[in-house]
Protein backbone atom coordinates (compact mmCIF):
# COMPACT_ATOMS: atom_id res chain seq x y z
CA UNK A 1 0.00 0.00 0.00
CA UNK A 2 0.93 3.37 -1.17
CA UNK A 3 0.28 7.03 0.69
CA UNK A 4 -1.89 7.22 -2.10
CA UNK A 5 -3.71 4.54 -1.32
CA UNK A 6 -4.94 6.30 1.97
CA UNK A 7 -7.41 8.71 -0.08
CA UNK A 8 -11.23 7.74 0.79
CA UNK A 9 -10.16 5.19 3.39
CA UNK A 10 -11.83 5.85 6.57
CA UNK A 11 -10.00 5.73 9.75
CA UNK A 12 -11.18 6.58 13.33
CA UNK A 13 -9.38 7.72 16.02
CA UNK A 14 -10.18 6.99 19.33
CA UNK A 15 -8.82 10.43 21.49
CA UNK A 16 -8.69 12.47 18.55
CA UNK A 17 -9.55 15.62 20.87
CA UNK A 18 -5.87 15.27 22.69
CA UNK A 19 -3.15 16.59 22.15
CA UNK A 20 -1.63 13.86 19.80
CA UNK A 21 -4.69 13.26 18.37
CA UNK A 22 -5.27 16.72 16.80
CA UNK A 23 -2.00 16.12 14.90
CA UNK A 24 -2.35 12.80 13.64
CA UNK A 25 -5.87 13.72 12.66
CA UNK A 26 -4.56 16.48 10.78
CA UNK A 27 -1.96 14.21 9.44
CA UNK A 28 -4.48 11.46 8.23
CA UNK A 29 -6.69 14.38 6.36
CA UNK A 30 -3.62 15.55 4.45
CA UNK A 31 -3.23 11.85 3.04
CA UNK A 32 -6.85 11.95 1.81
CA UNK A 33 -8.36 9.96 4.50
CA UNK A 34 -11.77 9.99 5.38
CA UNK A 35 -11.34 10.94 9.60
CA UNK A 36 -14.02 9.88 12.38
CA UNK A 37 -13.41 11.10 15.89
CA UNK A 38 -13.97 9.72 19.19
CA UNK A 39 -14.04 11.47 22.65
CA UNK A 40 -14.00 14.78 23.74
CA UNK A 41 -14.09 17.57 21.13
CA UNK A 42 -11.44 20.06 21.19
CA UNK A 43 -11.76 22.91 22.90
CA UNK A 44 -9.37 24.56 20.04
CA UNK A 45 -9.39 25.44 16.52
CA UNK A 46 -8.16 22.28 14.93
CA UNK A 47 -6.43 21.98 11.47
CA UNK A 48 -9.15 19.46 9.63
CA UNK A 49 -12.50 18.88 9.06
CA UNK A 50 -14.24 15.76 10.54
CA UNK A 51 -16.31 13.39 8.67
CA UNK A 52 -18.09 13.04 12.06
CA UNK A 53 -17.62 13.23 16.11
CA UNK A 54 -18.98 10.83 18.05
CA UNK A 55 -18.41 12.89 21.49
CA UNK A 56 -18.89 10.02 23.91
CA UNK A 57 -17.12 8.44 27.09
CA UNK A 58 -14.77 5.61 26.25
CA UNK A 59 -17.15 3.38 28.88
CA UNK A 60 -19.67 3.78 26.10
CA UNK A 61 -19.72 0.99 24.21
CA UNK A 62 -22.51 1.69 22.28
CA UNK A 63 -20.50 5.00 20.90
CA UNK A 64 -17.64 2.98 20.75
CA UNK A 65 -19.52 0.21 18.74
CA UNK A 66 -21.01 3.20 16.58
CA UNK A 67 -17.83 4.50 15.61
CA UNK A 68 -16.05 1.62 14.24
CA UNK A 69 -18.64 0.98 12.10
CA UNK A 70 -17.57 1.04 8.46
CA UNK A 71 -13.88 1.43 9.64
CA UNK A 72 -10.60 0.80 7.90
CA UNK A 73 -8.50 1.65 10.57
CA UNK A 74 -9.05 2.18 14.09
CA UNK A 75 -6.28 4.74 16.06
CA UNK A 76 -6.22 3.90 19.84
CA UNK A 77 -5.14 7.20 21.48
CA UNK A 78 -7.26 6.82 24.89
CA UNK A 79 -5.52 6.29 28.25
CA UNK A 80 -3.31 9.26 28.11
CA UNK A 81 -3.32 10.32 31.63
CA UNK A 82 0.48 10.71 33.10
CA UNK A 83 2.45 7.36 34.83
CA UNK A 84 1.83 8.42 38.48
CA UNK A 85 -1.86 9.51 38.31
CA UNK A 86 -2.67 5.51 38.92
CA UNK A 87 -0.50 4.40 41.20
CA UNK A 88 -2.02 5.28 44.16
CA UNK A 89 -5.49 3.82 42.51
CA UNK A 90 -4.63 0.82 39.83
CA UNK A 91 -7.91 -0.55 39.48
CA UNK A 92 -8.48 2.64 38.15
CA UNK A 93 -6.27 2.50 35.23
CA UNK A 94 -8.43 -1.40 34.55
CA UNK A 95 -11.36 0.30 34.51
CA UNK A 96 -10.64 3.55 32.72
CA UNK A 97 -8.42 2.29 30.31
CA UNK A 98 -8.25 -1.42 29.83
CA UNK A 99 -11.43 -2.89 30.29
CA UNK A 100 -12.69 -0.34 27.72
CA UNK A 101 -9.99 -1.00 25.03
CA UNK A 102 -10.92 -4.59 25.65
CA UNK A 103 -14.74 -3.36 24.57
CA UNK A 104 -13.08 -1.57 21.74
CA UNK A 105 -10.90 -4.39 20.32
CA UNK A 106 -14.17 -6.23 20.61
CA UNK A 107 -15.63 -3.89 18.60
CA UNK A 108 -13.23 -3.74 15.82
CA UNK A 109 -13.34 -7.68 15.30
CA UNK A 110 -17.34 -7.91 15.13
CA UNK A 111 -17.16 -4.86 12.54
CA UNK A 112 -14.28 -6.35 10.96
CA UNK A 113 -11.97 -3.56 10.91
CA UNK A 114 -8.42 -3.56 9.13
CA UNK A 115 -6.20 -2.85 11.53
CA UNK A 116 -5.97 -1.15 14.81
CA UNK A 117 -2.69 0.89 15.56
CA UNK A 118 -2.06 1.58 19.42
CA UNK A 119 0.20 4.50 20.96
CA UNK A 120 1.61 2.52 23.79
CA UNK A 121 4.13 4.38 25.84
CA UNK A 122 7.79 3.56 24.97
CA UNK A 123 9.25 5.58 27.87
CA UNK A 124 7.22 3.08 30.43
CA UNK A 125 6.41 0.24 29.45
CA UNK A 126 10.38 -1.33 29.41
CA UNK A 127 11.31 -0.12 33.04
CA UNK A 128 14.01 1.05 34.43
CA UNK A 129 17.04 -2.10 34.09
CA UNK A 130 17.08 -2.09 30.56
CA UNK A 131 20.36 -1.33 28.14
CA UNK A 132 19.47 1.91 26.57
CA UNK A 133 19.06 2.90 23.53
CA UNK A 134 16.49 0.08 24.11
CA UNK A 135 14.67 -1.82 21.32
CA UNK A 136 11.63 -3.74 20.77
CA UNK A 137 13.17 -7.19 22.06
CA UNK A 138 14.22 -5.82 25.84
CA UNK A 139 12.39 -7.09 28.74
CA UNK A 140 9.24 -5.10 29.31
CA UNK A 141 9.19 -4.14 33.53
CA UNK A 142 7.14 -1.57 33.78
CA UNK A 143 6.80 0.37 37.52
CA UNK A 144 3.93 2.08 37.19
CA UNK A 145 0.59 1.28 36.56
CA UNK A 146 0.21 3.40 33.36
CA UNK A 147 2.95 1.39 31.93
CA UNK A 148 1.36 -1.69 33.08
CA UNK A 149 -1.91 -0.71 31.56
CA UNK A 150 -0.16 -0.10 28.37
CA UNK A 151 1.32 -2.85 28.45
CA UNK A 152 -1.65 -5.09 29.02
CA UNK A 153 -3.28 -3.29 25.92
CA UNK A 154 -0.67 -4.66 23.56
CA UNK A 155 -0.89 -7.85 25.21
CA UNK A 156 -4.62 -7.77 24.16
CA UNK A 157 -3.91 -6.93 20.91
CA UNK A 158 -1.43 -10.10 20.35
CA UNK A 159 -4.54 -12.65 21.71
CA UNK A 160 -7.09 -10.75 19.78
CA UNK A 161 -4.79 -11.32 16.62
CA UNK A 162 -3.71 -15.13 17.48
CA UNK A 163 -7.46 -16.04 18.31
CA UNK A 164 -9.07 -13.90 16.14
CA UNK A 165 -6.84 -12.48 13.15
CA UNK A 166 -7.79 -8.91 14.31
CA UNK A 167 -4.61 -7.25 12.45
CA UNK A 168 -2.45 -4.28 14.80
CA UNK A 169 0.03 -2.20 14.57
CA UNK A 170 1.74 -0.80 18.03
CA UNK A 171 3.92 2.11 18.79
CA UNK A 172 5.59 2.80 21.72
CA UNK A 173 6.37 6.43 21.56
CA UNK A 174 8.89 8.51 23.61
CA UNK A 175 8.11 12.15 24.93
CA UNK A 176 6.07 13.62 22.09
CA UNK A 177 5.57 17.18 22.56
CA UNK A 178 4.84 20.06 20.11
CA UNK A 179 1.68 22.38 18.75
CA UNK A 180 -1.76 21.62 21.05
CA UNK A 181 0.23 20.32 23.56
CA UNK A 182 -1.70 22.42 26.39
CA UNK A 183 0.80 23.05 29.47
CA UNK A 184 -1.62 23.04 32.04
CA UNK A 185 -2.75 19.32 31.53
CA UNK A 186 0.07 17.99 34.21
CA UNK A 187 2.23 15.87 30.91
CA UNK A 188 4.42 17.51 29.17
CA UNK A 189 7.40 18.79 30.73
CA UNK A 190 8.48 21.12 27.29
CA UNK A 191 5.07 22.85 27.40
CA UNK A 192 5.28 23.36 30.89
CA UNK A 193 8.51 24.98 30.59
CA UNK A 194 8.25 27.02 28.14
CA UNK A 195 4.58 28.29 29.25
CA UNK A 196 7.05 29.13 32.63
CA UNK A 197 9.62 30.74 30.53
CA UNK A 198 7.15 33.09 29.13
CA UNK A 199 5.39 33.55 32.11
CA UNK A 200 8.43 34.69 34.02
CA UNK A 201 7.68 31.80 36.77
CA UNK A 202 10.18 29.28 37.77
CA UNK A 203 10.10 25.98 37.12
CA UNK A 204 9.31 22.73 39.08
CA UNK A 205 11.30 19.36 38.28
CA UNK A 206 11.36 15.92 39.77
CA UNK A 207 14.73 14.73 41.32
CA UNK A 208 17.63 16.82 40.48
CA UNK A 209 17.48 17.08 36.67
CA UNK A 210 19.36 14.27 35.50
CA UNK A 211 16.84 12.02 34.69
CA UNK A 212 17.37 11.67 30.77
CA UNK A 213 14.42 11.08 28.15
CA UNK A 214 14.08 11.07 24.74
CA UNK A 215 11.75 13.73 22.84
CA UNK A 216 10.09 13.45 19.94
CA UNK A 217 8.65 16.26 18.14
CA UNK A 218 4.70 15.43 17.32
CA UNK A 219 4.46 16.05 13.61
CA UNK A 220 7.25 12.98 13.79
CA UNK A 221 5.00 10.83 15.85
CA UNK A 222 1.84 11.59 13.52
CA UNK A 223 3.63 10.39 10.30
CA UNK A 224 4.69 7.28 11.89
CA UNK A 225 1.12 6.49 12.73
CA UNK A 226 0.45 6.85 8.89
CA UNK A 227 3.36 5.24 8.16
CA UNK A 228 1.94 2.13 10.01
CA UNK A 229 -1.63 1.91 8.54
CA UNK A 230 0.42 1.30 5.05
CA UNK A 231 2.59 -1.07 6.65
CA UNK A 232 3.22 -4.65 5.00
CA UNK A 233 5.75 -6.19 7.14
CA UNK A 234 5.58 -8.68 9.76
CA UNK A 235 7.06 -6.70 12.83
CA UNK A 236 3.91 -5.56 14.74
CA UNK A 237 5.74 -3.40 17.52
CA UNK A 238 7.76 -0.04 16.71
CA UNK A 239 9.82 2.26 19.12
CA UNK A 240 9.12 6.13 18.32
CA UNK A 241 11.29 8.58 19.70
CA UNK A 242 14.58 10.71 18.40
CA UNK A 243 17.53 8.22 19.53
CA UNK A 244 18.75 10.77 21.60
CA UNK A 245 18.58 11.02 25.42
CA UNK A 246 18.34 14.78 26.57
CA UNK A 247 18.34 15.22 30.77
CA UNK A 248 15.86 17.84 31.89
CA UNK A 249 18.74 20.48 32.43
CA UNK A 250 19.89 19.80 28.44
CA UNK A 251 16.00 20.59 27.96
CA UNK A 252 15.59 23.73 30.28
CA UNK A 253 18.90 25.21 28.63
CA UNK A 254 17.74 24.49 24.99
CA UNK A 255 14.20 26.60 26.24
CA UNK A 256 16.40 29.21 27.83
CA UNK A 257 18.13 29.55 24.48
CA UNK A 258 15.02 29.38 22.19
CA UNK A 259 13.17 31.67 24.44
CA UNK A 260 16.51 33.84 24.67
CA UNK A 261 15.78 34.22 28.76
CA UNK A 262 16.51 32.35 31.67
CA UNK A 263 14.34 31.39 34.83
CA UNK A 264 14.51 29.56 37.99
CA UNK A 265 14.10 26.12 38.87
CA UNK A 266 12.79 24.76 41.96
CA UNK A 267 13.91 21.22 42.54
CA UNK A 268 11.17 18.82 44.11
CA UNK A 269 12.35 15.02 45.40
CA UNK A 270 12.49 12.20 43.30
CA UNK A 271 9.62 10.04 42.28
CA UNK A 272 9.66 5.80 42.49
CA UNK A 273 7.49 5.89 38.77
CA UNK A 274 10.12 7.46 37.36
CA UNK A 275 12.85 6.02 35.34
CA UNK A 276 16.22 7.65 35.61
CA UNK A 277 17.13 6.95 31.57
CA UNK A 278 15.10 6.75 28.56
CA UNK A 279 16.19 6.32 25.07
CA UNK A 280 14.77 4.27 22.10
CA UNK A 281 16.39 2.39 19.45
CA UNK A 282 14.48 3.08 16.37
CA UNK A 283 16.37 0.71 13.85
CA UNK A 284 13.18 -0.94 13.55
CA UNK A 285 11.14 1.42 12.44
CA UNK A 286 13.80 3.01 9.81
CA UNK A 287 13.89 -0.55 8.09
CA UNK A 288 10.89 -1.31 8.38
CA UNK A 289 8.56 1.40 8.49
CA UNK A 290 10.67 3.75 6.25
CA UNK A 291 10.37 5.99 9.23
CA UNK A 292 12.92 8.20 11.11
CA UNK A 293 12.82 11.58 13.10
CA UNK A 294 12.97 14.66 10.90
CA UNK A 295 12.42 17.70 12.77
CA UNK A 296 15.27 19.42 14.86
CA UNK A 297 14.68 19.73 18.05
CA UNK A 298 15.63 23.27 18.51
CA UNK A 299 13.24 23.97 15.68
CA UNK A 300 10.91 21.99 17.08
CA UNK A 301 10.83 24.00 20.10
CA UNK A 302 10.86 26.83 18.29
CA UNK A 303 7.41 25.65 16.31
CA UNK A 304 6.35 25.07 20.02
CA UNK A 305 6.85 28.21 22.26
CA UNK A 306 5.19 30.14 18.74
CA UNK A 307 2.36 27.88 18.97
CA UNK A 308 1.98 28.44 22.38
CA UNK A 309 2.13 32.30 22.12
CA UNK A 310 -0.40 31.77 19.88
CA UNK A 311 -2.61 30.09 21.94
CA UNK A 312 -2.27 32.71 24.86
CA UNK A 313 -3.63 35.03 22.61
CA UNK A 314 -6.30 33.71 21.60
Amino acid sequence: MTATELSGRTVTVFGAGGFIGTNVCAALSLAGAKVHCFGRRSRLAIPYEPQSWFEAEFTDIDAVKAAVAGADFVIHLLGGSSPAVYNNAPAQEVMANIIPSLGLLDACRNAGVGRVIFLSSGGTVYGPDVMTPTNETAPTNPISAYGIGKLAVEKYLGLFHHLFGLDYRVLRVANPFGPYQLPNRGQGFIAQAIQCALDHEPIEIWGDGSIVRDYIYVADVANAVVRSLLHRGDERVFNIGSNVGLSLLDVISSIEHVVDKSFDITFLGSRPVDVQCSILDTSRAKTSLGWKPQTDFLYALENTKNWLISYRGS
